[in-house]
């Protein structure tokens, strides 16, 4: 049979409105009879109406997490963390639980805001959007759009490894240094030695992508090696944030310029297919070709070589763009935190034959 508000009452000795004010939490109730309340739901058993407790609300309590591809760690590690501090806000009790769902959009932007509307329409607490935009004005004219309305319905909105967006409907952004990571990385190269360095690119119309491109390139300018000019747009290819990917764009790299001595990845997954390109070569790792990659997924100090790369803390950064969308974390001055990478060196790379 199933368990109602008046049984709740009963059970606790209150009125089945007081039971309400306790499980919505919009009204001062006195901590005894709160108390008394939360005990009878819990030996009820009482599961709180979700839809109809969403109608008399704000908001309900529901939390979506959007990704671009929930197979790639990047993007797990982070909406997994996120997930796990959204459920810790919870009381254990009736009424104090948020359900975080992961949404995955597949990259496309579409999706992208087909979800924002579906959670909208559920009147979602909150809503993480995680990982690098898409450089379209059209799309992101239309994702300021919808984002306003989420805040302007109560919705926490939270970017997480995102540049900030116009407008105000973001309560709090956490943005990747992808652009001083990605410097800090070449100039490591530099560094040992290396003058010829091969850069496998991701997709062309992504923020991160252009991001960790443009601090490939500031080190090599800043290191007299041209830049953004001719020779190193030969010396890019661009392509999908995949192994597959990593492993072609690599390979039409060293026929370009067999000379390379040096190559660097989007990022670690990309990494993994440059080796394969490399060794497939006869070349050998880091002795002929030192290889790098980018954010330091969990698979990364497993490579053969273990893989020199850019450590990005993205648990750490799930966890707070958690708290942040359940509002127990106050929001960064500006609305804007910056999370710096740390270069990580290991075995993948040395200083070029001479």
């Amino acid at each position: 049979m199933t368990v109602t508000l008046a049984d709740v009452a009963a059970r606790a000795r209150v009125s089945p409105a007081t039971v309400s004010r306790v499980l919505n939490g919009n009204y001062p109730v006195a901590a005894s009879t709160r108390e008394r309340v939360l005990r009878a739901v819990d030996e009820l058993d009482y599961v709180l109406n979700g839809p109809a407790s969403a109608l008399a609300a704000a908001t309900s309590d529901l939390v979506g997490i959007l990704v671009n591809d929930i197979a790639d760690p990047f993007f797990g590690i982070m909406a997994g963390a996120a997930q796990s501090a959204i459920g810790d806000t919870g009381t254990g009790r009736a009424g104090g639980e948020k359900l975080a769902v992961v949404c995955n959009t597949g990259g496309s932007p579409e999706r992208e805001l087909t979800y924002l509307t579906l959670l909208q329409r559920q009147r979602a607490a909150a809503v993480v959007v995680t990982g690098g935009a898409l450089e379209d004005p059209a799309h992101i004219a239309a994702l300021t759009a919808k984002l306003a309305k989420l805040a302007d319905a109560g919705t926490r909105v939270v970017l997480c490894g995102r540049p900030p967006m116009p407008g105000d409907a973001v309560t709090a952004t956490l943005a990747f240094d992808n652009r001083g990571g990605g410097r800090r990385l070449t100039e490591h190269l530099l560094a040992l030695g290396h003058r010829r360095v091969g850069y496998v690119a991701g997709p062309a119309e992504r923020t991160t992508t252009r991001d960790r491109l443009e601090g490939h390139r500031d080190a090599l300018a800043a290191a007299g090696l041209g830049g953004g000019g001719p020779e190193q747009d030969g010396l890019t290819v661009h392509g999908p944030y995949t192994r597959a990917a990593g492993y072609e764009a690599t390979r039409e790299l060293l026929a370009r310029d067999p000379s390379l001595t040096a190559v660097v990845a989007a990022n670690d997954t990309v990494a993994l297919g440059a080796c394969a390109a490399v060794r497939e070569a006869g070349l050998r790792i880091p002795q002929d070709v030192s290889v790098a990659g980018f954010d330091d997924l969990p698979f990364s100090v497993d490579a053969v070589p273990a893989l020199t790369t850019v450590r990005l803390p993205l648990h750490e950064a799930g966890v707070r763009a958690g708290r942040l969308a359940m509002g127990t974390d106050t929001p960064p001055p500006g609305g804007v935190e910056t999370i710096a990478g740390e270069l990580t060196v290991r075995a993948s790379t040395a200083p070029p034959r001479a």
